[in-house]
């Protein structure tokens, strides 16, 4: 089977769907003229039968011509440009008279049409149009009248007529069809463009946008969904990237730490308090880099939006307790004020499991950058078939600049300055993850020196 071109292929099915409309339209101008033109010789052919029938006189069961020789000398003498023929019958079907124009021809009857129809027959190799009347008295058919009118000129009009749409066919198709291709052509224009664009777009170029056409069509929201792919493809690309170094150098230091400490300790004999201070400094780097690899693994388990959740009552209340007593050692080393008095239980529909998270990895950040003697406020309302969970702390606070950046992964607003603080910069890159996946929106406001306030809206 021959391959067409996308752009021949359009053309080629639009000539399909004009050809059958063109091949209708012929078709439908054709039967036209061809009825006009046999309408109007019936109509001729009925007047004469009228004339003729008025021009005999009926006697004892017999007929006559009242003027024969009146009607010999009239226009059936000669061929006309559209000659009648006419031709009386006995009863017998026997030639009774007939008009001169027919000189030693004569029209055929023909017993298998019925009377007072007409039909097509043929004189001389001539094609006419004939029809049979009998003629009555008193019930009884006492002869019949045969009346023909030539059908050449009607013949020549319906044949030059199909020639002329049989040859007009098959060019109007042919020129359509350049021009169906020719503005086809035209109208993939972008289409190219979109070829020759993501020719040159790879893992290392994806700078490359496809250029929208002017007219706001589907190519041209064709057009934008692909530039918009391409946004999210790079934005992805370069976040991987960058997740890769940052991972890498992540753990590569706590790896870096262990080694370096485990090299000094062989150099030479230690005491058992050295070795153990030692050891200990190793298994404490050891425990953080496996708490890094859990939190890279859990963004890794939640990258993918269809994970299945585990949707069932939940009463936040408890959660929220839960996870303030796993945490109640540091409470008590920093002596921090917990307020978290609640009027009632508040029941969501969520994943628990994933809402712990997300409660454990807040109230552990409000606890971790809290100073010691400080508050911690965690309230709860409900309203507008969302239940809100507001988590406040006094700690060191934010700066205002730094906000727009906490949720990027391995980001820890002044790390420098606050070396005392352990953490991986993963915590609320998870938070926002599991947010999305739960439909809870998150807000976060803080000042520097203040403290953090953290809003969950929980549908």
């Amino acid at each position: 089977m021959l391959k067409l071109s996308f752009k021949n292929r359009i053309a080629f099915n639009y000539i399909i769907t004009t050809a059958l409309l063109i091949f209708v339209v012929f078709f439908t101008i054709y039967s036209i003229v061809k009825y006009s033109v046999y309408n109007h010789l019936n109509d001729d052919i009925l007047k004469e039968v009228e004339n003729h029938l008025n021009e005999i006189e009926i006697k004892n069961n017999q007929y006559h011509l009242i003027h024969l020789n009146e009607w010999n000398e009239r226009e059936h003498n000669t061929l006309d440009v559209n000659p009648v023929f006419i031709e009386f019958l006995d009863s017998d079907k026997q030639i009774k008279e007939k008009s001169p124009n027919l000189k030693n021809e004569s029209l055929t009857f023909n017993l298998d049409i019925e009377n007072n129809q007409l039909f097509d027959s043929k004189l001389l190799n001539n094609k006419i149009r004939q029809i049979q009347v009998p003629i009555h008295s008193e019930s009884k058919i006492i002869g019949y009248l045969l009346v023909a009118m030539s059908l050449e000129d009607a013949s020549m009009v319906l044949q030059n007529l199909s020639q002329t749409l049989l040859i007009a066919y098959p060019l109007i198709l042919l020129l359509l069809f350049f021009i169906a291709r020719f503005i086809a052509g035209r109208s993939i224009k972008p289409i190219t463009s979109i070829i020759q664009t993501a020719d040159v777009i790879t893992k290392d170029n994806l700078k490359s946008r496809i250029e929208l056409p002017q007219k706001k069509d589907e190519l041209y929201v064709l057009s934008q969904t692909i530039n918009n792919l391409l946004n999210r493809i790079e934005t992805a690309i370069e976040r991987e990237k960058q997740f890769t170094s940052d991972a890498s150098h992540e753990l590569r230091t706590p790896l870096t730490v262990i080694k370096g400490t485990l090299e000094v300790l062989i150099r030479k004999p230690r005491t058992q308090e050295e070795y153990l201070e030692k050891i200990n400094y190793c298994v404490a780097e050891v425990n953080r880099l496996n708490h890094l690899v859990d939190q890279l693994l859990m963004l890794a388990r939640f990258e993918d939006q269809s994970q299945s959740l585990k949707k069932e009552n939940v009463v936040l209340n408890a959660i929220i307790l839960e996870v303030l007593s796993r945490f109640s050692n540091t409470i008590d080393s920093k002596k921090i004020k917990i307020t978290a008095n609640f009027s009632k239980d508040y029941n969501v529909t969520s994943d628990q499991y994933l809402l712990s998270i997300i409660l454990t990895n807040l109230i552990s950040n409000a606890l971790k950058y809290s100073n010691t003697n400080d508050s911690l406020t965690i309230r709860l309302s409900e309203g507008n078939k969302i239940v809100k969970c507001e988590i406040i702390d006094s700690g060191i606070g934010i700066p205002e600049a730094d906000l727009q950046n906490i949720f990027h992964q391995f980001y820890r607003s002044q790390a420098a300055n606050h070396q005392e603080i352990k953490g991986t910069g993963l915590g609320l890159s998870i938070v926002q993850k599991l947010s999305q996946l739960l439909n809870i929106q998150i807000e976060i406001s803080s000042k520097e020196g203040v403290g953090t306030h953290v809003i969950l809206s929980i549908p």
